[in-house]
């Protein structure tokens, strides 16, 4: 088996220049620093943001628009696919409501191995339609409903997910 590819998942990043205090909080910092591809499921809301993200991991940055970016809109698309270690990765902020997802999420990516989502804040880590992994790594800033900030982590080597987790990044 080939070295696995750390690709660092993240979404809802809510970062905003109005909102100086605001920042990714250090575990999330030190887990883009480990990447080896950084996927970012929308709500970064400004463009400087990807930059330093971009910056943080020295990895490449695919992104997707989400309903918090305006800023981006035409920058960046809605959905994305692309092939990482011969896996197959789909992205989309919003994957809709729990009822139906997995089904509507195949219909939609009928190739993907992976599903990246985000927009809820609700960690998301399950197989879904076909074996399909659909995976929403939560927020690093914004918890809302749920007990921490968190970030993903996908391991893919040879065509496999060999390892996907939800870190916990709270300060």
């Amino acid at each position: 088996m080939t070295d696995p590819l750390r690709v660092v998942v993240i979404a809802d990043t809510h970062l905003k220049r109005a909102w100086p205090g605001r920042a990714l909080p250090g575990p999330a910092v030190d887990l883009l620093a480990t990447a080896d591809v950084v996927l970012h499921a929308g709500d970064i809301t400004e463009a400087e943001h990807l930059e330093l993200i971009a910056d943080l991991s020295g990895a490449p940055v695919h992104a997707v628009l989400g309903n918090n970016d305006p800023e981006l809109d035409g920058a960046l698309p809605e959905t994305r696919e692309l092939e990482l270690a011969g896996v197959r990765v789909a992205m989309i902020h919003d994957s809709g409501p729990t009822r139906g997802r997995a089904r509507r999420l195949h219909d939609r990516f009928p190739t993907a191995d992976v599903v990246v989502f985000g927009h809820s804040h609700v960690p998301w880590n399950t197989t879904g339609v076909d074996g399909q992994l659909l995976f929403n790594p939560g927020s690093p800033t914004e918890r809302r409903q749920q007990p921490h900030r968190t970030i993903g982590v996908l391991e893919l080597a040879d065509r496999r997910v060999v390892r996907a987790t939800i870190e916990v990044v709270d300060p």
